[in-house]
């Protein structure tokens, strides 16, 4: 049992703390409808939908109490079908049913990303219904908290198919009234609604007829009922006619009720019964809720809760309240839907996967058992639909395309919600709710990352949304958001003593709307506001002057009229000039923002959002414990998302402008600040930030640019998921130049992230490799990547990784055709003996390595001197290293006696070179301590044992006191490596 978020009291902030009902009560859940966010009011009902799509199953199940049961379908009642049969309109109505299954079938761009499985075929799940009555509405709240609303008896849940049962009293109900805010699935219970009835599990009604009142709201011709009928559905043109004249069982569905400005008053709307007698859209609503236009009709409304009242309470038979997953039981069964669908995963690692799907699906589920914020949250089905995008998206995008970005995903998940509906339809100034939000919400959020809050008081609240509150427009406007919108943005705090404070419903959103606030140049002085105000004032009024003063000139040559011409657009200019310098503050904020040394140490931003959304495992904070600083990395990184052409023609479809000459100026002015504070150095997580940065902002010349700059990469112990390879594989994709060096050391690379990064690896000259368990399937990858005609790889570095016997075959091949290779290190790689063979056998088509590394790879005298001789043979080779492998006495004495200036190569073999100490025992000693974490102990603590011997024994055979001081000094630092490795502490 959590809380619900429902319609909204009219109070103080303290008032918005609602609850849902617990979990206990046992009741039915249908599993039809895909509960996946949709636009309110009328975007379901255009004819190119952007809205959620409408999901059926081919069986449904119906889940109740503990136990399942198969739904049968039921028959239409013997009256229906002896009264169709019996008609022409049979046919009709079926083609009818055929058009808007098909219609509300139809999926968004956004579902798309998950594949084939979310068709019709799929289940998901309903959110709450509760049934409300007019006293409740009206009912002012206390203040209520999540706690103490948990203790609280439920409201009496209703199901779908039941909303047009009898009442109380026992009277039939005909007008149902369903309400709630923004995000809790109105128009999915409606679509889902339609398709029942199109597939014959809604038998109570024959004719089901959809209408749009957003629709509805922009003609205001005169049209009769039954011409209106037949111009959205030409095929019920046999049936508009029985409207009326027979018992035909009708249910009219009014989408979106807030969109239209109602008045049952006679005087404002004057009686009419007869369907064929045009009138207004508005007129045919009101007299079908009155009942004098068929009366015998049945109709739903849905509706915001600010418009609820709208319709007189003599008008409504049922009052119903959308609450969205009220428990987090409801919750889980709809991600495990979602995550666990053929296809989620992507076709290619289908099978791959499903361990990983699993994995998820049980963190998730922990996490939200924790009753943590995220489980707060996911009271409403559309944070539950971001919670899986967002999920898919850092798990199974294995290329990224364009359009797929972060700052996408939740510039589409508003555009789903919002769809760019104005706030208050009765308002003069029609300004759009996204428009709304970005001034209001925008700023509180842009406040909260400033001073790195995350947690706002009452106080705060009414600081943001209520101090600019000068005329009555603005308080409606304020009254219509704390109804409808508030709580899809904001929601009470769950940490215990944080009761009575507000945080955003995700994380992320926060510095979302602070992003957009920011581009949106909301961000300004008074004396700013002021400034462009009598900008645009004045620029309107000299245009209109010019037209004035161009014909006065041609009458009455006068010479200061030219002057007085000028004058009126000096404050213009003047004031855009002041308007470029915003838009240099805005790049300098981004560069701030996304280059705070304060941040470097913090996980990178996928990981970030990751353990948002799953949770830390491990120990928790405890109550009393300070927690860590709120970091705020996304801000900078959204800021430049929004920027993206894609983004800001979604914005534009909310009301959010953000003209080209502003984003191509601020692009400008980010040349000057981010690309200059880039080319410091960053450290690994901060540089995949960067990078990750860099693809959101979707620029692909600013982006050459600033990855021209990057000569090194750095990466290091970075989790490189698919997404992050695809990202770093994208960006680095916008150049062709060389890279230096590209350090992957320790990033969780696997075959698939090698094939990703394919393009890039050839571009480096430096590669590092290690710790990545890499096996032979890789190795097969990094062949293919070395006998690239285009490879430029000099430094290969595949040290501690598995690569094994199969892997060496797979390398050897690379060797003999490759011509960039010069230094390779194969340490610790689990070669042995035939791996190392065949390493050697290969070598010698090679004609460009110098320095190769075979240590700590099990090897034998055998395997080891044959890989000399043919180092002795071979042009370049110079160096060998194969220390710490199992070299006998013998095979030492016949190392040591290579000479360079007779043998042209050099063996690293132990810390010695006869009597003298050997020129590489700092670097062996060096590779030693670096790679003990990863090494075995007991092994390694074996292999110094045997070096401090042969450093002993090579001592005590030198009578030179220099040499026998090097030899002190040496064996020095190998005792205080052993020493270290004995008691634990290296």
């Amino acid at each position: 049992a959590m809380q619900c978020q429902s319609c909204l009291p009219r109070g103080s902030w303290m008032q918005l703390h609602l609850s849902l009902p617990g979990s206990r009560v046992t009741r039915g859940v249908y599993l039809c409808a895909a509960s996946v966010p949709g636009a309110a009011g009328s975007y379901f009902f255009r004819k190119i939908l952007h809205a959620s799509s409408f999901s059926l199953p081919r069986a449904p199940v119906r889940y109740q109490g503990g136990s399942q049961e198969h739904f049968v379908q039921p028959s239409p009642s013997r009256h229906g079908l002896s009264h169709l049969r019996n008609v022409a309109s049979s046919d009709a109505i079926k083609k009818h049913q055929k058009s808007l299954s098909a219609w509300f079938s139809h999926q968004p761009n956004e579902e798309r990303q998950f594949g084939p499985s979310f068709s019709l075929d799929a289940v998901h799940v309903d959110p709450v219904i509760q049934e409300s009555s007019l006293e409740e509405i009206l009912k002012p709240l206390p203040d209520l908290t999540i706690q103490n609303q948990l203790q609280q008896s439920c409201s009496q849940v209703i199901n779908l198919q039941n909303l047009f049962d009898v009442d109380a009293c026992g009277q039939r109900v005909k007008n149902v009234v369903l309400y709630g805010t923004v995000g809790t699935g109105k128009s999915t219970l409606i679509k889902k609604m339609v398709v029942d009835w199109c597939h014959g599990r809604l038998p109570r009604f024959e004719l089901v007829i959809p209408f749009s009142c957003e629709d509805l709201s922009h003609s205001h011709a005169p049209i009769s009922l039954r011409r209106l009928i037949t111009k959205k559905y030409q095929h019920l043109q046999d049936v508009v006619p029985m409207l009326g004249a027979s018992n035909l069982k009708v249910l009219f569905i009014l989408n979106g009720l807030e969109h239209l400005n109602l008045d049952f008053r006679l005087a404002g709307t004057e009686l009419c019964c007869d369907p064929n007698e045009p009138v207004p859209p508005s007129a045919i609503v009101v007299n079908l809720l009155r009942k004098y236009l068929l009366p015998e009709a049945s109709i739903i409304v849905t509706t915001r809760p600010s418009a609820v009242l709208r319709i007189p309470g003599k008008y409504v038979g049922r009052y119903a309240k959308i609450c969205g997953f009220s428990d987090t039981n409801l919750q889980k069964l709809y991600f495990q839907m979602r995550l666990s669908q053929p296809g989620c995963s992507g076709e290619d690692s289908a099978g791959s996967s499903s361990g990983e799907q699993e994995n998820l699906l049980e963190m998730l589920s922990r996490n939200l058992e924790r009753h943590n914020q995220i489980a707060a949250a996911c009271f409403l089905p559309s944070y539950c639909w971001l919670v899986c995008t967002t999920l898919h998206f850092l798990y199974f995008t294995r290329t990224v395309p364009p359009s797929q970005t972060l700052t996408g995903i939740y510039t589409s998940f508003l555009r789903l919600n919002f769809s760019g509906e104005v706030l208050d339809s009765t308002d003069p100034t029609n300004i759009s709710m996204m428009n709304y939000v970005a001034k209001t919400v925008g700023k509180l959020a842009y406040e909260g990352v400033m001073s790195r809050k995350t947690c706002f008081s009452e106080d705060d609240l009414q600081q943001c949304f209520e101090v600019e509150m000068k005329t009555e427009s603005e308080l409606n406007l304020l009254e219509v958001f704390r109804s409808d919108v508030f709580r899809f943005f904001l929601t009470p705090c769950v940490q215990p003593g944080k009761e009575h404070t507000f945080v955003f419903t995700i994380p992320a959103m926060q510095e979302y709307l602070a992003a957009l606030y920011v581009v949106l140049g909301e961000k300004k002085t008074l004396a700013q506001r002021v400034g462009k105000e009598l900008s645009e004032v004045i620029g309107k009024v000299s245009e209109d002057v010019a037209v004035v003063l161009s014909v006065i000139s041609k009458v009455l040559p006068l010479r200061f009229l030219p002057v007085l011409f000028n004058l009126l657009k000096i404050f213009p200019r003047y004031f855009s000039r002041l308007s470029g310098k915003d838009r240099d503050a805005i790049a300098h904020t981004m560069a701030e923002e996304l280059f705070k040394e304060e941040d470097y140490n913090n996980d990178d931003v996928l990981d970030q959002i990751n353990f948002s959304i799953l949770g830390v495992e491990g120990p928790m904070h405890h109550p009393g414990e300070a927690p860590d600083d709120e970091v705020f990395e996304l801000f900078p990184i959204f800021m430049g998302g929004i920027l993206s052409r894609r983004n800001r023609a979604i914005l534009e479809q909310l009301g959010c402008s953000i003209k080209n000459l502003a984003a191509f100026e601020i692009a400008k002015a980010m040349k000057k600040t981010v690309i200059r504070k880039s080319r410091k150095g960053l450290p690994p997580s901060e540089l995949m930030d960067y990078l990750f940065f860099l693809h959101e902002f979707q620029n692909e010349r600013f982006t050459a640019e600033a990855i021209r700059s990057l000569r090194t990469v750095n990466l290091s112990s970075v989790k490189m998921t698919p997404l992050k390879c695809s990202v770093l594989a994208s960006v680095m994709g916008t150049t062709c130049h060389e890279v230096e060096e590209l350090n992957l050391t320790s990033c969780n690379l696997d075959t698939s992230s090698l094939r990703i990064l394919f393009p890039v690896l050839l571009r480096c000259k430096a590669l590092h490799l290690q710790l990545n368990s890499l096996g032979s399937d890789a190795c097969k990858e990094i062949r293919d990547l070395l006998l690239h005609d285009k490879c430029v790889v000099s430094n290969l570095r595949l040290a501690n990784n598995p690569v094994g016997e199969q892997g060496a075959q797979y390398l050897a091949e690379a060797l003999a055709g490759n011509r960039s290779l010069t230094h390779l290190s194969l340490l610790h790689t689990a070669l042995g003996n035939q791996g190392t063979e065949v390493i050697a056998q290969h070598l010698a088509k090679n004609q460009h390595l110098q320095e190769l590394n075979l240590g700590y790879n099990f090897l034998t005298d055998t395997a080891a001197l044959h890989v000399v001789e043919v180092a002795k043979k071979h042009v370049t080779l110079d160096k060998v290293h194969l220390y710490f492998n199992d070299i006998s006495e013998d095979g030492k004495r016949a190392l040591d006696s290579l000479r360079m200036d007779r043998d042209g190569v050099r063996a690293l073999v132990f810390l010695t070179a006869g009597t003298d100490v050997s020129d590489y025992w700092s670097s062996i000693l060096n590779v030693v301590q670096k790679n003990l974490p990863f090494w075995d102990r007991e092994r390694v603590q074996q292999h110094l044992a045997l070096l401090l011997q042969d450093l002993e024994s090579s001592r005590r055979q030198t009578v030179n006191p220099w040499r026998k001081a090097k030899f002190l000094r040496v064996e020095s630092e190998v005792k205080k490596m052993l020493g270290k490795l004995q008691h634990g502490t290296l």
